[in-house]
C-alpha cells in the first residue's frame, strides 16, 4: 500500500516521514536541553534533507519558536530576566532591518566569520562578558535576528555570551532558550510581512512542537542532575566543533579550502 504523499495535508510529507520528523524533534531538543546548544542546528541539517530553503528556514523557525517556547516556560525561574529587555528591542531592530536589506556580503563570508567569532568568544570568555549587560545584550538582539534572516547559526554564535554571563548552567540553557524565543519569534514577523507561508506545514509543526515540549521536559528534569563542571566541558566541545564547521563550510563555498 503506498502512502499519502501529503498526510494530513502537509505538502509532500507523508506518514513516515511526518512520524520521522517528530521523532527527530524530540532527540534533538534533548540534546539542545541537556547541552545548552546544537539541538536547532541538527534539526535544520535534518529538514534540509527533505525541504528547500523557500520551506526549510520559515518551518525550522516556527518549529524551533514552540522548541525555545516550551524551553523557557518549563524553566523560567532559572532566566535571567533582565538581559532580556535589551535583547528583544535589539532583536526587534534586526528584524526589521533584515527584512528590508539585501545581503551584500557572501553566506560564505558570513559563515566563515560567525565560527571565527564562536572560537573566540568560546575559550575567551573575558571578551563575551564584556562591556555592560544591557548594551551587551542589546547588539547581539540586534545582530543575531538580523543575520538570521540570512543563515542558520546565529543561536551557536549567542551561546558563548550567555553561558559567560550565566553563573549556572540552568541560567543558561532558559535564558538562551528565552532569547532564541524572541529572535525565532521576530524572525517569523518578519517573514509573514514578506508574504511567506506556513499554514500548510502546521500540523507537522505543531507535532515537531509537543514533541519538543516532552523532550525539554525530560531534559530540564536530567539538567538537576548534570554536574556544573561536565557540563560546561561538554557545552565548550560542542560549541568547538560547531564552530569550526561552519567556517569550513564558509571558506570551502568561497572555494579557500
Amino acid at each position: 500500500m503506498i502512502s499519502d504523499p501529503s498526510f494530513l495535508g502537509v505538502p509532500d510529507v507523508d506518514i513516515n516521514l511526518f512520524v520521522g520528523l517528530s521523532v527527530a524533534s524530540f532527540f534533538t531538543t534533548l540534546i539542545g536541553a541537556l547541552t545548552g546548544t546544537i539541538g536547532g542546528l541538527l534539526m535544520l541539517g535534518i529538514l534540509s534533507l527533505f525541504f528547500p530553503p523557500v520551506v526549510l528556514i520559515p518551518v525550522h523557525t516556527v518549529a524551533q519558536l514552540g522548541v525555545s517556547c516550551t524551553r523557557a516556560f518549563l524553566m523560567w525561574k532559572w532566566v535571567m530576566r533582565g538581559a532580556l529587555p535589551p535583547f528583544i528591542l535589539g532583536a526587534i531592530l534586526g528584524a526589521t532591518v533584515g527584512a528590508q536589506l539585501f545581503v551584500v556580503l557572501s553566506e560564505g563570508w558570513l559563515q566563515a566569520a560567525i565560527g571565527g567569532f564562536i572560537l573566540l568568544f568560546t575559550w575567551m570568555p573575558q571578551f563575551a562578558s564584556a562591556g555592560a549587560d544591557r548594551l551587551r545584550f542589546g547588539v547581539l538582539g540586534f545582530v543575531a535576528t538580523f543575520l538570521g534572516m540570512f543563515v542558520s547559526a546565529t543561536g551557536t554564535m549567542l551561546s558563548p555570551f550567555v553561558a559567560a554571563s550565566s553563573p549556572d548552567r540552568r541560567n543558561h540553557v532558559s535564558t538562551f532558550a528565552s532569547m532564541m524565543f524572541f529572535v525565532h519569534l521576530c524572525k517569523l514577523t518578519a517573514f509573514l510581512a514578506l508574504g511567506v507561508a506556513v499554514a500548510d506545514y502546521l500540523p507537522l509543526i505543531l507535532s515537531m512542537i509537543a514533541m519538543a515540549f516532552c523532550a525539554n521536559w525530560v531534559g530540564s528534569k536530567g539538567l538537576d542532575r548534570i554536574p556544573e563542571k561536565m557540563f560546561r566541558l561538554v557545552f565548550k566541545v560542542l560549541l568547538t566543533a560547531l564552530a569550526l564547521r561552519l567556517a569550513w563550510k564558509g571558506l570551502s563555498d568561497l572555494g579557500y579550502i
